[in-house]
C-alpha cells in the first residue's frame, strides 16, 4: 500500500489539498485502504497559509518510510531553508516517487533533483523557474510531466490531474476513472495536455462573440466560415469581423485554426485515432493541412507531438 507523504511550507497554497483528495477518492472508489497519507512540515505543529488558516502537521519523518513524497506549492515561490532541501535530496535517493505540486517544483529544483530533467510548473512561474536553474528542462505548457521517478506538475488544479496519473500507476485506468468521477472531474487531463484554453486566451466579452466561439468549438467539423459565424453571433460579416478582431486579438479564420489544433493536438495525445481521422474530425479535411496547421502553431508536425506524449505516458 502506497504511503503518500505531502510536504507543506508556510505560504503554501490550499489547492495542494485538491490532490489529496484524489488519494481519498480512490480509497473510496477501491471499498478499501489503497493510499496512506501524512503531512509533514519541517519542523511540525501548525503551518498557515497565505489567509491564516493553519494546518497541524508532522516534523520531518525518514523519507524511506515512505513510497511517494510530494511538495506541496507556494503562492509564490522562496528560498527554501537547508533542511527542506535536504529532505527532499533524500527522499530522491530513498523513494519510489518524488514529486511537486505547482510552484513545489522550485524546492526540487533546489535539490538538485530537476537537473536534466523534463519539467513544469505554474505557467506564471515556469520562466522564473528557468532562469534560477537552467539545467532544468521546462515544458512551461504541460499539465504534468514525469521523467524517471520525478514527477513535476502545472499549477492549482493540475495536482488532481498529477494524482489521478500516479493512482492510474499504482492501480490501473479504471481506479483512476472511478476517482475522477467521484470528485465530479468531467475531464480527466494527460499529462501532455495544455495549461491554457484557446477559449480563455481568446477572452472574448461579449456574449454574442462567446457565443460563436462556442459554437466553433462545438462544431469543428463544419467549414465555420466567417458568414457562418456571423449568424450565430447575429452580426452581419462585417460586423462581426471587426467586433472579434476588437475582442480577441485575432481574425475569426485564425481563431477557428486555433480552436482546431488545440482539440486535434488533445485527441492526438489520448486517442490511437489515425492523423487522418484526426484530421477529417477536427475540420482540417486533409492530414497535410492539418501538418501545416501545427507548423504554424507549435513548430512541429502531429506525428512529433504524439510521440512526445507517448514517451511521457511510458516514462
Amino acid at each position: 500500500m502506497p504511503h503518500i507523504a505531502i510536504v507543506l511550507s508556510p505560504g503554501f497554497e490550499m489547492m495542494c489539498f485538491a490532490a489529496i483528495s484524489a488519494f481519498e477518492a480512490a480509497n473510496v472508489a477501491a471499498g478499501e485502504k489503497q493510499y496512506v497519507v501524512t503531512i509533514l512540515s519541517e519542523r511540525g505543529g501548525l503551518v498557515k497559509n497565505t489567509l491564516g488558516a493553519g494546518l497541524e502537521t508532522e516534523p520531518f519523518i525518514e523519507p524511506g518510510s515512505f513510497d511517494t513524497v510530494i511538495a506541496g506549492g507556494l503562492i509564490k515561490p522562496v528560498p527554501s531553508s537547508p533542511g527542506l532541501i535536504s529532505y527532499f535530496q533524500a527522499a530522491g535517493e530513498r523513494c519510489r516517487r518524488v514529486a511537486s505540486i505547482c510552484t513545489g517544483a522550485f524546492i526540487l529544483a533546489e535539490a538538485g533533483l530537476l537537473d536534466g530533467r523534463r519539467t513544469t510548473t505554474h505557467w506564471f512561474f515556469a520562466r522564473e523557474l528557468q532562469s534560477r536553474f537552467p539545467q532544468v528542462l521546462m515544458e512551461e505548457d504541460r499539465i504534468f510531466i514525469i521523467d524517471g521517478h520525478i514527477w513535476t506538475s502545472a499549477g492549482m488544479t493540475a495536482g488532481i490531474d498529477l494524482a489521478l496519473g500516479m493512482i492510474e500507476k499504482d492501480y490501473g485506468a479504471e481506479l483512476a476513472r472511478s476517482a475522477a468521477q467521484l470528485l465530479v472531474v468531467y475531464h480527466r487531463r494527460a499529462g501532455g495536455q495544455s495549461q491554457h484554453s484557446m477559449l480563455l486566451t481568446m477572452n472574448a466579452k461579449s456574449d454574442r462573440i462567446q457565443s460563436a466561439l462556442l459554437f466553433a468549438r462545438q462544431n469543428l467539423r463544419l467549414t465555420l466560415s466567417v458568414e457562418d459565424l456571423a449568424e450565430v453571433a447575429n452580426l452581419s460579416p462585417r460586423q462581426f469581423s471587426r467586433a472579434f478582431r476588437a475582442e480577441t486579438g485575432q481574425t475569426p479564420a485564425r481563431a477557428v485554426e486555433n480552436l482546431r489544433v488545440e482539440a486535434a493536438r488533445l485527441m492526438l495525445e489520448q486517442s490511437r485515432h489515425t492523423l487522418d481521422e484526426i484530421a477529417i474530425e477536427n475540420g482540417f479535411t486533409d492530414r497535410e493541412r492539418m501538418r501545416r496547421a501545427f507548423l504554424r502553431t507549435f513548430g512541429q508536425p502531429p506525428q512529433a507531438i504524439r510521440r512526445a506524449a507517448r514517451f511521457g505516458a511510458e516514462a
